[in-house]
Formats: structure tokens, C-alpha cells, sequence
């Protein structure tokens, strides 16, 4: 089974379903950006690319959807490391993936 990011929209986060387990990224809509707030991987998953593989799910989906958006999760920098290697939203300027005031 090939896990998948979805957006659980009643509990305002982005989730990866790992076995029993679960890797989220939590979010609040705040002038029409998506502000992501606070992300979680279980230490037992730790090393194994979860959390960039919940970065990526999360970015595809807002892309997709042509959002703009703010990190500020307590660990942007693996949000915006996941941004930075993912061309497609390098490409028009579209939205604003990263850390921003």
C-alpha cells in the first residue's frame, strides 16, 4: 500500500498515514495563505524520509491547488529544504512556499 498525504480539513492538518502510525502537519487558514504551524513525526519513524515525504504530500496538494503559503512550523527549515528541491514550485511564482512574515 503506498501511503498518501491528505488533507483532513475538520482537524486543519495534512496527514501521512505510516502502518498504525501517523505523521501530521498542522495548519490555519489566515488571509486567504495556508500557515503551516507545527509538524509531527514520531521519533519511531525518525530517519527513515517520513517527514520529507510529509513535506512533499503537503506542498504537491497545496500546489495543486495554487495556495500561498507560510511555514512556521518549529522546524521550517525542513519545509522550506523540501520547497527548495521541489522545482515545480520554482516555476511561476505562483505561491510563496517558506518561511515568510
Amino acid at each position: 500500500m503506498v501511503e498518501k498525504v491528505i488533507d483532513n480539513t475538520r482537524a486543519s492538518r495534512f496527514e501521512l498515514p505510516i502502518g498504525d502510525e501517523i505523521a501530521v502537519a498542522y495548519y490555519r487558514l489566515e488571509d486567504g495563505r495556508v500557515v503551516l504551524t507545527h509538524t509531527e513525526v514520531l521519533q519511531t519513524l525518525s530517519g527513515q524520509g517520513i517527514g520529507t515525504r510529509l513535506a512533499t504530500g503537503v506542498f504537491d496538494i497545496l500546489r495543486a491547488r495554487n495556495a500561498r503559503v507560510i511555514a512556521t512550523a518549529e522546524r521550517p527549515a525542513m519545509l522550506s529544504q523540501t520547497v527548495a528541491v521541489t522545482t515545480a514550485w520554482l516555476d511561476d511564482g505562483a505561491a510563496c512556499p517558506g518561511p515568510q512574515a
